[in-house]
């Protein structure tokens, strides 16, 4: 039986940081490990995205029409690269916003019977709202949403449907929502993208 990968996920440049920790088999592909990076951050299969290798900077996703470098991720196992503790790859999502993660191996662990994987069993802090212009953009969204009252502050409220924590993480509630049956959620995110 495969061993199950442990993984840090970091949002890159991220302060305070915005981290998630999950438990995956080390046979799915990259396509899935999308997937379960998507889920746990919170982001919402909006954008491209795509993993970046070592510093040749190969690439994997799915290869849009005209790109033959990218090789494609539903056909590469992550364990052909994340393979040992201390082993890292660099997930990019929405290519103009360039939200970069830094996914490393933690530890390796044999399968506990009767559990599900992949699962997500550590974190902290929300996921930034899709489109807000980066990193250095989510930072500037944070220290308007403190400004109560300001017209600013109402626009933001009106574009994000609502207050916005940056501390919030429900562990439980994203397991429950994506991680509970990961495959038939995958599947139907994958339809919605036409994949």
């Amino acid at each position: 039986m495969s061993k199950i990968l442990e993984l840090d996920i970091t949002l890159k440049d991220s302060k305070p940081k915005i981290w998630r920790r999950v438990l995956v088999p080390e046979d799915m592909n990259f396509h899935e490990l999308h997937y379960v990076i998507q889920f746990a951050m919170g982001w919402t299969h909006s954008h491209l995205h795509q993993f970046i290798v070592g510093r040749y900077q190969e690439r994997i996703g799915i290869p849009f029409e005209d790109d033959e470098e990218m090789e494609d991720s539903r056909n590469i196992k992550i364990n052909t690269i994340l393979n040992a503790p201390k082993a890292k790859i660099v997930y990019e999502y929405d290519f103009g916003d360039g939200w970069k993660h830094l996914v490393e191996v933690k530890k390796m662990h044999e399968p506990e019977a009767g559990k599900n994987y992949p699962v997500l069993i550590g974190g902290a802090m929300a996921c930034p709202p899709e489109d807000c212009g980066g990193i250095w953009g989510y930072f500037d969204l944070v220290e308007k949403m403190k400004q109560k009252g300001t017209e600013e502050y109402e626009e933001l409220v009106e574009w994000l449907g609502g207050e916005f924590d940056p501390a919030e993480f429900d562990m439980a509630e994203i397991n429950k929502a994506h991680f509970k049956n990961f495959k038939k959620e995958m599947k139907d995110w994958d339809k919605l993208a036409g994949y």
